[in-house]
């Protein structure tokens, strides 16, 4: 199992406030890594570091808009600068509560989508990668959607479509010195996907007994061992690969 520590590593985690992003650091977090938590809302990621510290863990929160590339920069010099390196940089932040058929879209929705969901993962892993003299790890966290009709979240499945296609290609530019892989979540109970799909909990879990091979809606916790999965040495054969964590579906 000392295969699957995270101890001597310094990650990144965007989106980290809440939701799968917080899962993802807090799991990093007990396998031993230094997490530096980003997201745009400071309350939020303080609180998840301030967690992590008072569970006997490393944590720094740093307020990033992942659309902005000073922004981005400044992050990963923060990781560095706080904990002496950079191994891991999860791409967790986007989603997009817009649904609009696409021929109704307006266009600055679409490039709203396309700017947080996609243009800022190539930015944020180029400037990781640039980092990490040591090797690394990069995940992007996708979305079965890349690979489905979503009638009325056209804009954001072509977005996740491209971000496979990112990981794929850069899995290939990046080796040997960087690993490159997404996870894409099913259907996980966040505010972020139940104000996507209008849906509350309560009708989220009915769906799954329904739907679902495994009967039940997935996790934070279950996003985050896939995260140490490929974060790890476990994973370190492993490069170029989207891993579907659905239940099933």
């Amino acid at each position: 199992m000392h295969s699957f520590d995270l101890e001597g590593k310094v990650a990144v985690v965007t989106g980290g406030g809440q939701g799968i992003g917080e899962g993802i650091a807090k799991a990093f977090a007990l396998s031993g890594a230094a997490v530096v938590v980003a997201a745009r809302h400071t309350d939020r990621i303080t609180r998840v570091a301030d967690e992590i510290t008072a569970a006997g863990g490393r944590a720094l929160a740093v307020t990033t808009d992942v659309t902005d590339r000073v922004a981005v920069t400044a992050l990963a010099d923060a990781a560095v600068q706080a904990f002496g390196g950079l191994h891991v940089w999860v791409n967790n932040a986007g989603g997009s509560s817009v649904r609009t058929p696409l021929r109704e879209l307006d266009e600055a929705d679409w490039e709203a989508c396309l700017r947080v969901n996609l243009t800022a993962v190539w930015m944020a892993s180029v400037i990781a990668a640039d980092r990490m003299t040591e090797g690394g790890s990069i995940i992007n966290v996708t979305s079965p959607a890349a690979t489905r009709a979503v009638p009325g979240s056209g804009h954001y499945s072509a977005a996740k479509a491209g971000v496979n296609a990112l990981t794929l290609t850069m899995s290939v530019e990046l080796a040997p010195a960087v690993r490159v892989n997404g996870i894409a979540p099913g259907f996980v109970p966040t505010e972020v996907m139940m104000t996507a799909l209008q849906m509350d909990e309560p009708a989220l879990e009915k769906m799954a007994q329904k739907r679902i091979p495994l009967q039940r809606l997935g996790t934070p916790d279950d996003m985050a061992a896939a995260a140490i999965y490929l974060a790890s040495d476990a994973g370190g054969w492993v490069t170029g690969q989207i891993l579907t964590v659905s239940g099933g579906l």
